[in-house]
């Protein structure tokens, strides 16, 4: 994990020092500083609220060993094997395949799972996927999400600053700076953050493989999750699509992609990764991705 770090580092590094050029052309020192301060108080309120908000805003509701003991039963293996705590679960009434983790740390985690991917799924296929959601989890990828997600606010808060100032500094004013900075801030903005969510998939994938005992079960997950949300659509994920890099497969679309402005890898290329990891480890062969066909007791 220390490159995948080491990457999400640098591309924080250069959209910080792109934040810093941007409020300084527009400006000077007290534009930026203004833009920074909002942005911050809008995302210090996100960091503690954003897990809360994202669950009631997709109707979830918490289970317990009571109300869901196969899931939870489940559950409770897969966070030992990672040396977790034991996030909350929730299950969220939709018949799109797919799931998401949100918590700005491992001691207020939650795991949020659709009806249509616990219907679709096997046992083991939905072991891998919740094992995903755990490595994102430990890796603590919300928090550097919502790292990024502030420098993102700010540079929006500067762009509509150039909006009204056409570029004004203590020099004079600049239109071609202030339509150079709206055109090129929030594009260098969703560049950084969907760089970053890709990568974090990649490395949920190949750590959730470990975590769950064998990479082809989330493998073959992710075959039918691809075919599941390109069939079905998720309604309230389209009211709001900045929520989308948070699950497991692109809510949004189904069409295969991995160019720098998706925010997931193609499906395909994470399938051949975990195909790749399971060798390693002495698993499964690709050949029997499609053989395992029995059904979750909840189907």
């Amino acid at each position: 994990m220390p490159l995948n770090f080491m990457k999400t580092a640098i591309l924080l590094a250069v959209m910080t020092a792109l934040f810093m050029v941007v409020g300084f052309m527009l400006g000077g020192e007290g534009g930026m500083m203004i833009a920074l301060m909002l942005a911050i108080a809008t995302n210090f309120f996100s960091y503690w609220n954003s897990g809360n908000m994202v669950l009631n805003m997709y109707g979830a509701q918490e289970i317990d060993a009571q109300s869901a003991p196969e899931l939870y039963a489940m559950m409770e293996d897969l966070v030992q094997r990672a040396e977790l705590p034991m996030p909350k679960i929730y299950i969220i009434e939709n018949p799109q395949p797919n799931a998401f983790a949100t918590g700005r740390n491992p001691e207020n985690a939650a795991v949020a799972v659709h009806t249509g991917l616990m219907d679709m799924l096997t046992l083991e296929e939905l072991s891998g996927v919740m094992a995903h959601e755990l490595a994102h989890v430990k890796n603590r990828d919300t928090l550097i999400m919502t790292i990024t997600a502030t420098l993102a606010g700010a540079l929006s808060s500067l762009t509509q600053f150039a909006m009204f100032t056409g570029g004004n500094r203590e020099g004079g004013r600049n239109p071609i700076i202030g339509i150079a900075a709206m055109i090129l801030a929030p594009l260098a903005a969703s560049i950084v953050q969907m760089a970053v969510s890709r990568s974090r998939e990649y490395a949920a994938d190949q750590m959730g493989g470990e975590i769950c005992g064998n990479p082809i079960w989330l493998a073959s997950a992710l075959v039918k999750i691809s075919n599941g949300v390109a069939q079905i659509p998720n309604e309230m994920a389209e009211l709001h699509p900045a929520t989308a890099h948070m699950f497991i497969m692109n809510p949004l679309s189904g069409r295969p992609m991995d160019g720098l402005f998706s925010t997931h890898p193609d499906a395909q290329n994470r399938v051949d990764a975990l195909v790749q990891q399971a060798d390693a480890m002495g698993g499964q062969k690709r050949e029997h991705l499609q053989l395992n066909t029995r059904r979750t007791p909840w189907a």
